[in-house]
């Protein structure tokens, strides 16, 4: 089951740009980029609460799991080919 990010659609309703976020929680644009974009293996706990503080957030709001099924008619994309 694929994990999927949502920091996306947390950002835009905190109404926040990449730069600005990734200002606040000490990292490059280029790394928050991949995080959203979920280009990533793993997220750090320090990286996942600096977010979440900075968003007033819960991780669960900025992750979710979703069934390969959903995931392929949310984003036409075959997860079950994926590491």
């Amino acid at each position: 089951m694929p994990v999927i990010v949502r920091l996306d659609k947390i950002m835009a309703e905190r109404k926040i740009s990449s730069n600005e976020l990734a200002e606040r929680i000490g990292t490059t644009p280029v790394n928050l980029s991949r995080i959203k974009k979920g280009h990533i293996r793993g997220i750090r706990f320090n990286t996942l609460e600096q977010l979440c503080l900075a968003l007033r957030c819960q991780p669960g709001d900025l992750l979710e799991v979703m069934s390969e099924e959903d995931a392929q008619k949310e984003f036409g994309l075959d997860w079950s080919a994926e590491d």
